[in-house]
């Protein structure tokens, strides 16, 4: 069993978890002036509420897209297993082809993401990460990471409109209850969704026409379950893809 972190903009998704099984997957609110004994404190606590031993994680690796954070949750998880984890970037062997301009640039989350699609999934495929930016990758039928898009994310396409709007309060992300809204708060919740869900179709629509072929479809990211339901292209629903992606990556990079 391996601890895997990966710290996004929004939120520290960490989980602990082996070959066979997920045992846990928590988030924690990104905190970028938090420090290492504070980060320590809040996993120690997590993995103590899901009756974790310490002494049965094997390693652990990281991936960010927050640099400032990165060093602060390398010493926290230290601190907590006694033992170094891995930094998921150029150092660490994937076997991901990029065919991108700049595969050096390429974020550790969709490395993750990408790597875990291609051991788990058939290629040709797209992957869509719902977090705070949504993100596209596109994957060929050899395997190479070849691109993708990225758009903003839901909550920052809804916070943009209620904070602009000032007759528009907060809302919850709840199933609306049909895509005509009746008032002023389903009419939101309707837009939100349906809109998210529209531009995935349209977005997979688009790159099997580019591509010339039907991709396997692969969403995951916290607000995936709220958005997936209403698409009528055929989309897999894998919360759990990145960690699995950090997994697979620790083995490549780990001899037991």
């Amino acid at each position: 069993m391996i601890l895997a972190v990966d710290i996004g903009n929004t939120n520290i998704v960490l989980g602990c978890l082996d070959n066979d099984n997920v045992y846990f997957i928590e988030r924690l609110s990104t905190d970028r002036i938090k420090t290492e004994l504070e980060y320590s404190v809040l996993i120690k606590n997590t993995l103590e509420l899901h009756n974790i031993d310490t002494s049965k994680i094997k390693g652990a690796i990281i991936s960010s897209v927050v640099p400032q954070l990165t060093n602060t949750l390398d010493l926290a998880v230290e601190k907590i297993l006694n033992m170094k984890p891995l930094i998921l970037d150029s150092n660490l062997t994937t076997d991901l082809s990029i065919k991108t301009e700049q595969p050096e640039i390429l974020g550790a989350d969709l490395i993750a993401d990408a790597v875990a699609g291609v051991s788990l999934y058939k290629a040709p495929m797209i992957i869509i990460d719902m977090g705070t930016a949504t993100t596209v990758s596109v994957i060929d039928k050899d395997k190479n990471y070849l691109g993708g898009l990225i758009l903003p994310g839901v909550i920052i396409s809804l916070d943009a409109l209620t904070n602009r709007a000032s007759r528009l309060g907060g809302i919850s992300l709840d199933n609306p209850k049909h895509i005509i809204g009746r008032n002023t708060v389903d009419c939101m919740k309707s837009g939100i969704i349906y809109s998210n869900a529209s531009m995935i179709d349209g977005i997979v629509e688009r790159i099997n026409s580019e591509l010339n072929e039907d991709c396997t479809v692969i969403c995951t990211g916290g607000l995936s379950k709220k958005i997936i339901p209403y698409c009528k292209e055929k989309v897999i629903l894998d919360e759990n893809l990145l960690l699995k992606g950090l997994l697979i990556i620790y083995n490549k990079n780990v001899t037991n």
